[in-house]
């Protein structure tokens, strides 16, 4: 695949979504860099997310409508989470236990439990909606693991698709909403992808785990080379971890 602008779609897919009223597109976003299939081109909204500790974050919201679905990829930019939390501990009163020292789970060190509770925070977020969630599991997307959610409005039993990964310190929040009897969000949510620096489908080789790579010092996983390949086909050569 090749590098792609911010807003620009890819390919038209040739098999629409089931009971959708047109085709849909394969969306990249290089600054983001993620594909995901839209049914049109999506809406790019600026926004921002507290973290769990209080850390206001730079966001954005990729949202699309097909009739009554709903679709949207909330991207988070957790890079700047430590400098943000290192000066909130900096500015604490005196002798504030949770603000001061420079243990992992306190003062300079909170951080690192934000980061490394971003997933599970943000499946909370989604439970405490108005719906009964219905499936509550542990997933992958091209080996970047994450939290996979359905969820069943207790108003209008809709029903919502979610998954939530992380990402070179980004989070994605992935949500697909159908009204009840009507589906469409087992695509949306099936077809999240990643990009590489160079704007080329990424596939790891073993699990990535951003907490393992951000925190604990561990390699990236090796990436499967897809460059001057078909870039969803998963051929090619094993590069070794960076």
């Amino acid at each position: 695949m090749r590098a792609m602008s911010l807003l620009s779609a890819a390919l038209v897919l040739s098999i629409a979504a089931p009971g959708a009223s047109q085709q849909w597109i394969e969306f990249a976003s290089t600054d983001d860099r993620f594909t995901i299939n839209f049914p049109h081109e999506p809406r790019v909204e600026a926004t921002t997310y507290t973290s769990e500790f209080g850390a206001v974050l730079p966001a954005r919201v990729y949202r699309a409508e097909d009739g009554p679905r709903r679709y949207s990829l909330t991207v988070v930019d957790y890079r700047s989470l430590e400098r943000q939390l290192t000066e909130k501990s900096e500015a604490c009163p005196p002798g504030a236990e949770t603000c001061s020292g420079t243990l992992a789970t306190s003062g300079r060190g909170q951080w690192k439990i934000d980061l490394r509770g971003a997933l599970v925070y943000a499946s909370w977020q989604l439970m405490q909606r108005d719906a009964k969630v219905t499936s509550y599991i542990w997933a992958f997307v091209d080996l970047v693991e994450g939290h996979r959610l359905q969820m069943t409005s207790n108003a209008d039993q809709s029903r919502t698709f979610a998954s939530v990964h992380m990402h070179e310190n980004k989070l994605y929040v992935l949500e697909a909403t159908a009204p009840r009897g009507m589906h469409g969000q087992e695509q949306f949510q099936q077809s999240l992808g990643w990009l590489d620096e160079n704007g080329i489908a990424l596939r790891y080789v073993d699990v990535y785990s951003n907490a393992d790579i951000y925190l604990s010092g561990h390699s990236p996983p090796g990436r499967v080379n897809r460059a001057g390949t078909d870039a969803n086909s998963g051929q090619g050569r094993i590069d070794a971890p960076r």
